[in-house]
């Protein structure tokens, strides 16, 4: 997933992206990976971006800490899952600048818990936030409308996909 950074900031996302890489090869997976790029993306093209002051390793163990809050990266039932310790430690943090500093990017990016913007893909279709839109005042789920308000819905970029068509491909594979 190639993503347009401005040449300013490219080598910053870099370096900050090399760091993922190698902790997502050891605790995450290529979805966590991916969403952590997104992320440090996001923040290259800020302006000013945030990113021109701190160090890597610290915006690195924040980036993959601020997806991981978005998805409970740290509940033990998930899989892959991870404490923040975990990850503070491998990029050789101190927890309180961690938290501080993925605390601004939740603020900078609005990601909270479950925000749909930063799910993971695989987990969208189980995160009830994505599926809440307001018809004629009322706050509904999509997914208990018909097949043509979802599909109204997508169109207007409200939802992530049509999940009447995703539960028929599922049935037909």
């Amino acid at each position: 997933m190639s993503q347009k950074i401005p040449k300013a900031m490219a080598e910053k996302f870099a370096a900050i992206t090399i760091l993922v890489d190698a902790f997502a090869a050891q605790h995450l997976n290529e979805e966590y990976r991916q969403a952590i790029h997104q992320v440090v993306g996001a923040l290259a093209r800020k302006r000013p971006s945030p990113l021109v002051r701190g160090k890597e390793n610290v915006w690195a163990a924040a980036a993959v800490h601020a997806v991981g809050r978005v998805n409970f990266l740290d509940d033990p039932s998930q899989t892959p899952h991870c404490k923040s310790k975990l990850i503070y430690q491998h990029f050789g943090v101190g927890e309180s600048t961690g938290q501080a500093k993925s605390k601004e990017i939740r603020d900078l990016l609005k990601m909270g818990p479950m925000s749909p913007e930063w799910t993971l893909p695989s987990r969208l279709s189980s995160n009830p936030l994505a599926w809440m839109v307001q018809v004629n005042g009322l706050i509904v789920d999509v997914r208990g409308l018909p097949i043509e308000l979802q599909r109204v819905a997508f169109a207007k970029g409200l939802i992530p996909f049509v999940p009447a068509e995703q539960d028929e491909n599922e049935k037909t594979a």
